[in-house]
């Protein structure tokens, strides 16, 4: 039964994907917003639902390395396994929103965990209310910048989808639901098979959540972002990829911390500095891969992402399981 679940759950995470991009897409014609945005908000909040269910959950066990581990992973395999593949079958465009707000924004999201892990070693209740605050106010720029901007749709975007205007919008909203709860349940089962394998395997708890944990909880990002580029809404595949970055730290973190707060594994004593916890080595390479796509974006190709940067990325993923799995040996 479980091996079943675990192959039908690629089925369901391939509908949810395709449901949740066509009605992200038809949602933001209505309500005359680009995908860019759409992809920001409503589908990151949805694809991150998985981080989320598995932070609190671990949080509330009192697994904080899961906690920590699952965001740090998810945000690691966002940048450079799923926006690499898909920069690799798709070339995608930089919009100015995401050259000038949503990649400053992702940036400092991500120093900001890590100089709070610094100086704390933990989020606390008050910290995961300023990340759910912050968040609330990024939401709010962007879609008000969209509207103030009157972004449209090309003629062959909204020719394209056609359909889809002339769908209602209580439709649209029932795909979309249908798309999060295939990715949801999909994402699961995902994980649950994974975990099984992992454990009979003898790998530590922080390795599974920065790897396979993390691996299955971005599977919806991948196949969202994958689904987007083949459909050629490159700015609703890195509107997604950056969103859900920013959606992992502020929200699942923060909803996380308020529900229960999360401090550095008790297995470490909590006086000793986080640099010196193995999650650290972890953190560096999360940052690094921030960095690399800024590089790409800001310096070399310029507001684009090529299929060569696109390998270069998945290959920085290998090399970053590779150091997983040295330091498993």
């Amino acid at each position: 039964m479980d091996n079943i679940l675990f192959l039908l759950s690629f089925v369901m995470l391939f509908l949810g994907g395709e449901f949740l991009v066509k009605s992200s897409v038809a949602i933001a014609l209505k309500m005359r917003i680009s995908t860019l945005v759409v992809g920001m908000t409503v589908v990151s909040f949805a694809t991150s639902a998985p981080e989320l269910f598995v932070s609190i959950k671990s949080a509330l066990d009192g697994i904080t390395d899961i906690t920590f581990g699952n965001v740090i992973g998810s945000n690691i395999a966002n940048i450079t396994l799923v926006l690499g593949l898909t920069a690799m079958v798709f070339r995608i465009k930089i919009t100015k929103q995401t050259y000038l707000l949503n990649y400053p924004v992702m940036l400092f999201t991500s120093a900001l965990f890590g100089a709070i892990l610094f100086f704390t070693n933990e989020i606390s209740q008050f910290t995961g209310f300023i990340f759910v605050s912050l968040l609330v106010g990024f939401v709010f720029i962007i879609i008000k910048k969209s509207r103030k901007e009157n972004i449209q749709f090309s003629e062959n975007e909204k020719k394209e989808y056609q359909n889809s205007v002339k769908t209602p919008f209580y439709v649209s909203a029932l795909y979309m639901i249908a798309g999060v709860l295939l990715l949801a349940f999909g994402s699961e089962f995902l994980v649950n098979g994974v975990g099984k394998i992992a454990e009979s395997f003898n790998i530590s708890e922080r390795v599974i959540s920065v790897s396979l944990v993390a691996l299955g909880t971005s599977i919806p990002e991948l196949v969202t972002s994958l689904v987007a580029a083949f459909r050629k809404e490159s700015n609703l595949a890195i509107g997604n990829l950056i969103g859900s970055n920013v959606f992992n730290v502020l929200a699942v973190l923060g909803i996380t911390s308020i529900v229960h707060p999360i401090s550095l594994s008790k297995s470490n004593d909590l006086s000793v500095p986080f640099v010196n916890h193995p999650l650290f080595s972890d953190f560096c390479w999360m940052i690094s891969s921030t960095i690399l796509l800024g590089i790409f974006i800001y310096i070399l190709s310029k507001k684009t992402l090529n299929r060569i940067e696109g390998a270069f990325m998945f290959l920085f993923y290998i090399g970053f399981m590779c150091f997983l799995l040295v330091n498993c040996i």
